[in-house]
This record gives C-alpha cells, sequence and structure tokens, in this order.
C-alpha cells in the first residue's frame, strides 16, 4: 500500500476530497479492512505530512489543510461504516482530547473502530477543558473514555484528567493514546485501572477484553 500513501499524501495536501476518498474509498470496496486503511494509508500518510513540516517542506497551512481535508474523508468513512454496522444500545464510548491538545485524528479513528464492533461513539474533539469533559460523561454515562495528548509538557494534566474521570460515579474504563506512548512510559501519570493504547491495533485487540465485549463478538 505505500504507493497509494504516497498518492494519498498527495491528495491531502492538495486539498483534493475526491481523490482521497477514491483511494480510501476504493480499498474499502476490495476488502481492505478498517484498520489496514487506518494504519497503512491514513496513517502513513498524515506521519508523511507531520516529517515535511518538520523539515519546512511545507507551510503550516499546508499542513492544516492535510489535515482538514482527511478530517473530511474520515467523517465520510465514519458514515459508509454506520450505514454497514447497527450500533447496539447500551455500549458506549466517548472520545476526546486534553484541553490544548489539536491533534484528533487519531481519536477519530478510535471512534470508527468502536462503532464498527457496534458501540454508540460521542467525538467532542481537540482541546476539551476537563470540566466540560467531566460534564458530558456524567451526563451521557460512557462505559468507556478515551482520552488522546501529543505533548509531553502535559503529561501532568493527564494525571489529574485521568483521575477526575475515573473517580465518576459510574466509573467509567479510562484508556490513553496519542503518539508520545511509542515512546514514553505514562504509567506513573495513570492508575493501575488505566489503560495505555500506543497503537490502533491495540485499540482493536483490547475492545474485546472488555467485561462487555464478548457479547457483542458473539453478534
Amino acid at each position: 500500500m505505500e504507493q497509494y500513501a504516497k498518492q494519498l499524501t498527495d491528495a491531502l495536501l492538495s486539498g483534493d476530497q475526491d481523490e482521497a476518498w477514491e483511494i480510501i474509498y476504493g480499498h474499502h470496496k476490495h476488502s481492505a479492512n478498517t484498520l489496514e486503511i487506518f494504519e497503512k494509508l491514513i496513517t502513513k500518510s498524515m506521519q508523511r505530512v507531520g516529517e515535511l513540516w518538520q523539515n519546512d517542506d511545507i507551510s503550516v497551512a499546508d499542513e492544516h489543510l492535510a489535515t482538514t481535508t482527511c478530517d473530511f474523508v474520515l467523517s465520510r468513512y465514519r458514515h459508509q461504516v454506520s450505514r454497514e454496522v447497527q450500533p447496539k444500545k447500551g455500549r458506549k464510548a466517548m472520545f476526546f482530547c486534553l484541553e490544548n491538545e489539536q491533534h484528533f485524528l487519531g481519536l477519530k479513528m478510535a471512534a470508527i473502530i468502536f462503532e464498527e464492533k457496534g458501540w454508540e461513539t460521542r467525538l467532542l474533539g481537540p482541546n476539551v477543558p476537563l470540566e466540560k469533559g467531566k460534564e458530558s460523561a456524567e451526563e451521557w454515562q460512557p462505559d468507556v473514555i478515551g482520552l488522546s495528548f501529543t505533548m509531553i509538557n502535559h503529561a501532568e494534566k493527564l494525571s489529574i484528567y485521568v483521575k477526575e474521570l475515573e473517580s465518576l460515579t459510574h466509573s467509567p474504563e479510562v484508556f490513553v493514546g496519542g503518539r508520545l506512548l511509542k515512546y514514553y512510559d505514562f504509567t506513573s501519570h495513570c492508575s493501575s485501572k488505566t489503560t495505555l493504547l500506543k497503537e490502533l491495533i491495540d485499540i482493536e485487540q483490547w475492545i474485546p477484553t472488555l467485561p462487555f465485549g464478548e457479547e457483542l463478538n458473539a453478534r
């Protein structure tokens, strides 16, 4: 898929939503599963965009255009998945980024993976203050809350989010994701109940281990 990942990178950088969608949906139609599409196409393409930006080969505006185009394609893919999978009532997962964290595409892909497994999801998006996240969780009562952060200086803030969310009266499972987990150990910033998931494949493999995952997989 390396060739297609390069083509997708070009489409994202040029803001070509139609071309980007054709690449993604073409693989979906030809039996590529969601995990393959996310890891080998979308993640690889956005990593390449990030490298180009870090090397000053593209501008901030170019990077933002690629991100918004990728977001559009993911939304379209999410809609396609929702038409193919009937969510089961009662299994809910909520996702959001810590305050001042803007990188949300990974969480969006995580939400889609949960939806494919029959979960109802809510994606609050980037830059969510703790009080807003708690308020939404108390109102909606999700079984799982997924957090993302990508800036090392937010590690202490992560500790506060985890502590507050795990202490909610309905006791949600909390997991943490983000590219930093590949390089640093954040177990000291979490509790013994918190799950740290480095890759999308880790999320997919974790879902069936949840107390209610077996019922979903038996559908």
